[in-house]
């Protein structure tokens, strides 16, 4: 593949690209990676470093400490969302984005430069960005995902020490939920109501035997689509990431009991796959229970299904029991953010989005633009995505230390919050305001907060 040339952005002049071919990830000791600070507080305002830049100073610590410059990642800084706009558009009033086709919206927020880094170098890390507005171009993210054919949305949730958790079972939270990115009702086949797509569509129906019992003739529809190949390849990922992580179970998390060709579809595909792929790694757990007396037999990684409503009622009562979901795409959406809130909230909750050739890493809060620009915002779920990028790269000693480092934050501001008022916590605002006696403003910087995981990284 020829290395692009651009409008605006300059290559780097070090560093390598990594490259995907058959089926095979090849990672340099200096990948080029992608970055997109984001809008918001993800953005640098001056002098003042936004969350993204505070952790890329920590992971670039800790590759550091871990290999002692034998390896190094290489950031291509791009733009999207708001800063695009600004860099490539800088005349463009609201009225005339709003104007402009679709396509012309996308290339605002997201330039053909920004797609062309990210194709060639294929691996990003991105901050949080901003909902473009003008309606045709809904959104940065969806069309990432769909461009670049990024179909598993990787949410790992775990419980950090110091951290006040609103769930009493919050420590035992540690799981990975595999969110199916590329169909269902997110694949944006909707028909409004009234419009002559929706009355021809209505009309179909009509004809296939659904009456005004079940449908409208007013109703605005949507397409649920999900089919047998995007679901297998989804429960692959999520069955080879415990694999590999030799975690003890996969959940396949539906609504089947209804949706039974759709949902109840992806439940019976995830088991035939499981069964033909990874029959020497995997029981079901009926088969536990028929063929083990109850006990799963020793290494291997049992897969079960929840119907998905059980299942928000599972994660809070007994989160011990699951430690990998694969779920359709709007199951996982509300599901990721329920588990992280579980924990603390989704300030600390990393996400990536992989598919086979491309993956970007990304915090999964919003830009809280009211905090731009004034170094306060928790660094912490980029990071924690950062810290996913680094285990991707198989680099898991610079991984460890990031996750370690940032337990061990936490548990030092506790440890100083249980001591009594007025000590120094180095934790940012939303963390700080947890403890008795403290409250929003015994909070660290932005800055401060990366600066003290960069010195626990230092005693490691």
């Amino acid at each position: 593949m020829t290395a692009p040339t651009y409008d605006k952005l300059t290559a780097p002049t070090s560093g390598t690209r990594v490259t995907y071919d058959g089926g095979k990830w090849t990672i340099p000791n200096d990948p080029i990676v992608v970055l997109l600070k984001g809008d918001g507080i993800g953005a640098d305002v001056g002098n003042v470093p936004g969350i993204t830049t505070a952790a890329v100073k920590v992971l670039d610590a800790a590759v550091k400490k871990a290999y002692g410059g034998t390896k190094k990642v290489v950031w291509f800084e791009a733009e999207a969302g708001d800063e695009a706009r600004k860099r490539y558009c800088p005349d463009l009033t609201d009225d005339a984005l709003k104007a402009l086709p679709e396509d012309g919206q996308r290339a605002a927020y997201l330039p053909d430069d920004t797609l062309k880094a990210f194709d060639y170098y294929k691996v990003g890390l991105k901050g949080p960005l901003t909902t473009p507005i003008g309606g045709g171009f809904r959104s940065i993210n969806v069309y990432l995902r769909f461009k670049f054919d990024l179909y598993g949305c990787v949410r790992p949730v775990r419980y950090y020490q110091g951290v006040d958790a609103p769930n009493r079972n919050a420590n035992k939270v540690d799981m990975c939920i595999f969110r199916e990115n590329t169909e269902d009702v997110y694949c944006g086949i909707e028909f409004k109501s009234g419009t002559d797509k929706q009355k021809k569509l209505v009309a179909f129906l009509r004809e296939m035997g659904y009456g005004p019992d079940v449908l409208l003739d007013s109703a605005g529809i949507g397409i649920k689509p999900i089919s047998p190949e995007r679901t297998r390849r989804l429960v692959r990922m999520a069955i080879q990431y415990a694999v590999d992580k030799k975690l003890p179970s996969v959940t396949l998390c539906h609504k089947g009991n209804i949706m039974k060709f759709t949902e109840g579809a992806f439940k019976d595909w995830g088991y035939e796959l499981a069964k033909a792929e990874f029959r020497d790694h995997i029981v079901t757990e009926d088969e536990v229970y028929k063929d083990h007396g109850g006990k799963a037999p020793a290494g291997k990684i049992v897969v079960k299904d929840r119907i998905a409503d059980s299942m928000f009622q599972q994660i809070q009562l007994r989160p011990d029991e699951y430690s990998v979901i694969a779920t359709p795409n709007l199951n996982g959406d509300y599901l990721s953010d329920a588990v992280a809130a579980l924990t603390g909230g989704i300030g600390l909750a990393a996400g990536a989005n992989i598919g086979d050739g491309a993956a970007m890493f990304e915090a999964t809060h919003g830009t809280a633009p009211k905090y731009t620009g004034k170094n306060r915002a928790n660094p912490g779920a980029v990071l924690l995505s950062g810290a996913l990028l680094l285990e991707f790269l198989q680099w898991f000693e610079a991984a460890n230390l990031v996750n370690k480092a940032v337990e061990a934050t936490f548990a030092e501001a506790d440890a100083t919050a249980k001591a009594g008022p007025g000590g120094k916590l180095y934790v940012t605002y939303d963390i700080a305001r947890q403890f008795p006696g403290y409250g929003e403003g015994a909070g660290a910087s932005s800055t401060e907060f990366a600066d003290r995981i960069i010195h626990h990284i230092g005693k490691m």
